[in-house]
């Protein structure tokens, strides 16, 4: 103990000090959310401002957090690369001012092993435990690709940090440099329910069997859905995102994961982004395993669990079913995720669903989210030869194993009721409608 506690204090610097260790020409990574050292980041912004690095490429997953390297006024010498596209990074990469990395999330393990160069993994970590190690605290995801792959390790502790079981750890002998950062996590205001939300939350919750297992992604209509399956039994967890609907569900015994036929008892996830309660419940929690997500986001791994039920969202959806959940035409939003994985994914489950769901309208009521044709640039992010069902307010349009005419009958049976002259209009004019 006392040896790794020499360690650590020989280590321990200022964030300048190590961002120090960034050299001209490499590359820098952080991982997902929480996991981003901001004060490292913030410190290697100003380096390259001051001209002591230089041609420094920073790549980042699923920005959330204000950062300088995402402001208008970034260095020229600092390449800032977006891979999901947060809000903290979307006006940048609008801007043309940092670049994005397009893929499925649980594919960029491989890619950074195969298609990119890892010179330093920064990271925000727990405080090290009595035998030299620091855990990754709410993040799996990428962080034992970017450990692997660095040449160097810089770490950010702080105490506010969980200590996870199962996320990726890093041994004090591992590190270059550290320094301390004590900030309360960045938290997540609860979704605002409303009367759209909670419908949909009903009608997704009604095709739920007991015994499901569940991926629920972020906002009001995966927490609606959460809400309303409190009087299920035996539901189990395998997401890519753990979430506070989850820690509902676990806590009222409707989660209890005894029927998943892979990590039985356990609920898994990728990483972990919401209230100061969640984290507190994640804190050496053993039913909460945090693992790679080139595993947890595998189709065939999400597969092996029976009557597996994702829920997703979308921006737009048109006539065959294309849904485009990252892009507003040609400004990006977003990235691709995990939703595709688990839409393959559940569909492959025996007795599976998918549900991609969103209210039915946009800009107050004045634009239909089912449309003829996506918006010219929109990304295509579930192809229509993957999609399942479709969910607005007004109920569900299966689509798989449907026609184009099927597929768009039922698609304008749950558009908002003032926009479905229109859209059947323009389906007869393209001939889909007779």
């Amino acid at each position: 103990m006392k040896d790794y506690q020499k360690q650590y204090q020989e280590k321990l610097t200022t964030p300048e000090g190590v961002a120090a260790w960034v050299r001209s020409g490499q590359h820098v990574f952080a991982d997902i959310a929480l996991s981003q050292p901001v004060t490292i980041l913030d410190a290697l912004c100003e380096r390259v401002r001051r001209g002591e690095a230089a041609d420094v490429s920073l790549s980042t997953l699923l920005d959330i957090c204000p950062m300088a390297c995402y402001q208008p006024d970034v260095p020229a010498g600092l390449h800032v690369i977006s891979m999901f596209c947060g809000a903290g990074a979307r006006k940048t990469v609008n801007a043309g001012l940092g670049d994005i990395l397009s893929g499925y999330y649980r594919d960029y393990p491989r890619v950074l092993r195969q298609d990119r160069k890892v010179d330093v993994f920064c990271v925000t970590v727990s405080p090290m435990d009595k035998n030299g190690y620091f855990s990754m605290g709410t993040a799996s995801s990428v962080c034992q690709a970017m450990i692997e792959e660095a040449k160097v390790l810089l770490l950010e502790v702080n105490e506010h940090v969980p200590y996870s079981f199962s996320a990726p750890v890093i041994h004090i002998s591992q590190v270059a440099a550290l320094c301390e950062h004590n900030a309360p996590l960045l938290t997540l205001k609860p979704a605002a329910l409303d009367e759209v939300s909670l419908k949909i939350g009903e009608l997704i919750a009604a095709e739920v069997r007991d015994g499901s297992t569940l991926q629920l992604g972020i906002g009001s209509i995966p927490d609606a859905v959460g809400m309303a399956l409190r009087d299920k039994h035996h539901l189990g967890i395998h997401t890519e995102m753990f979430t506070d609907s989850m820690v509902e569900l676990m806590e009222c015994g409707a989660v209890d994961n005894s029927r998943k036929p892979i990590h039985r008892g356990r609920s898994v996830a990728t990483f972990a982004l919401g209230s100061q309660r969640m984290y507190d419940y994640i804190d050496r929690n053993p039913v909460i395993e945090l693992l790679p997500v080139e595993y947890v986001n595998d189709p065939a791994v999400i597969a092996r669990h029976p009557d597996f039920v994702s829920v997703n969202a979308a921006l737009e959806v048109d006539f065959f079913g294309q849904a485009c959940a990252e892009s507003i035409g040609t400004y990006q939003v977003s990235g691709t995720g995990g939703q595709v994985d688990y839409v393959r994914g559940s569909v492959l489950s025996p007795g599976g669903q998918s549900f991609i769901a969103f209210p039915s309208t946009a800009k107050g009521g004045t634009v239909s989210r089912i449309v003829p044709t996506l918006t010219p640039g929109a990304i295509v992010t579930t192809s229509k030869n993957d999609v399942d069902n479709i969910v607005t307010e007004y109920g569900i349009a299966r689509l798989r194993g449907r026609t184009l005419r099927e597929r768009t009958e039922n698609l304008i049976a749950i558009a908002h009721p003032k926009f479905r002259d229109e859209l059947r209009y323009a389906a007869k004019k393209r001939n889909i409608l007779l």
